[in-house]
């Protein structure tokens, strides 16, 4: 039986990846000590998504509570699973705001934590394929300078090699503002990246845009399209930070982005970058989002305009998916925006609800 390593099994792509995995037949070992809930309070826990799991997937399924910044800890678990064939390390905290008030913990789960798996594995599972989500927080503000133009609705990049398709995975990750969080997840990126080249481990990392979907334990600093729809459902009041309410984001599904997970494990290419989300075939602005949402519920969202935008945020973010696709040709996006908005809102209606 094959077997797989997640961590931050209780978020949104950790617990995609052990459902999807885990529906091939294969054995899970589900690391997550919900520390979400301690970064973003109750409404973020992810207790439930790990409950949900054991009861889908039943005796494949091993939940470990371990704190990855214990390197003792992290190798135990290796050490007690055997045999492993793949490690999807999805465990972070992602958010700008929340890094800056905790610089120790954030740098401590994003980076020592990373470095731990990797080493951890190093020793105990060589031959896995080490799957890392980093996230196109990388690239800094770098894409701000691009040649924009203001629309009734959004921005666009207008002009450049990034026009048609996106961001690809040329722009430099150098001389650039990243907030304390972008600056962690360049240490675990590049440490990543480092273990494949230098030692030849089977790693892969996958720069993400916009992770959402469903089971996404959205909160106001981190989980966009989650909690803009629980705000849309609920009549909670939503904050826009910035930028007119015109900065673009795209938007990928879980399921596709674990699906690109499966891909690179089945054929790994040591070392490899891939900028990874829902590129030109799901994006929207904040304006857009917050009016499908307005229509999807049939109810005028609250919002509030804050002037000051958060530090190192994106004005427009596309990401050009082409170097992944021409890689693994048999994969592709499956759901836009509003697929995916529509998505979570049957999801979630009834759980907010009764939270009231």
């Amino acid at each position: 039986m094959h077997t797989v390593l997640v961590t931050g099994s209780g978020g949104l792509v950790g617990s995609e990846t052990a459902r999807h995995f885990g529906r091939m037949g294969w054995r899970v070992i589900g690391v997550d000590n919900n520390l979400r809930e301690y970064f973003f309070g109750p409404e973020a826990s992810t207790k439930w998504a790990v409950e949900e799991l054991r009861q889908a997937l039943g005796e494949a399924f091993t939940p470990v509570s371990a704190d990855i910044r214990d390197f003792d800890a992290v190798r135990g678990v290796l050490e007690k699973a055997g045999s492993i064939d793949l490690v999807v390390h999805t465990a972070a905290q992602p958010s700008h705001d929340w890094a800056a008030r905790e610089p120790f913990t954030d740098f401590g789960v994003n980076a020592q934590g990373t470095l731990n798996l990797l080493e951890a594995a190093r020793q105990m599972a060589p031959e896995a394929t080490f799957v890392f989500t980093s996230t196109n927080k990388v690239y800094g503000d770098t894409p701000n300078r691009l040649p924009l133009e203001e629309r009734d609705t959004r921005w666009e990049c207008v002009a450049g090699p990034y026009a048609e398709k996106g961001i690809d995975e040329t722009m430099s990750i150098d001389q650039t503002t990243h907030s304390l969080f972008g600056a962690s997840k360049v240490a675990a990126d590049v440490m990543v990246q480092e273990y494949g080249r230098y030692f030849g481990m089977k790693t892969g990392v996958f720069r993400g845009g916009c992770l959402t979907g469903p089971r996404h334990s959205g909160a106001e600093l981190h989980g966009f399209l989650a909690y803009l729809m629980k705000c849309a459902a609920t009549g909670r009041e939503y904050r826009i930070f910035g930028y007119q309410g015109k900065q673009v984001r795209d938007n990928i599904h879980s399921e596709d982005l674990v699906a690109s997970f499966e891909h690179f494990h089945r054929a790994p290419r040591p070392g490899e970058v891939y900028n990874m989300g829902g590129s030109r075939f799901s994006h929207c602005s904040m304006m857009e989002a917050v009016a499908l949402c307005e229509e999807l519920t049939g109810r005028r969202m609250k919002t509030t305009y804050v002037e000051t935008n958060r530090v190192g945020d994106h004005i427009w973010w596309v990401s050009d998916v082409s170097k992944f696709q021409s890689h693994y040709p048999e994969w592709k996006l499956t759901r836009t925006v509003r697929d995916i908005l529509s998505e979570i809102l049957e999801f979630n209606l009834p759980r907010w609800k009764k939270e009231g």
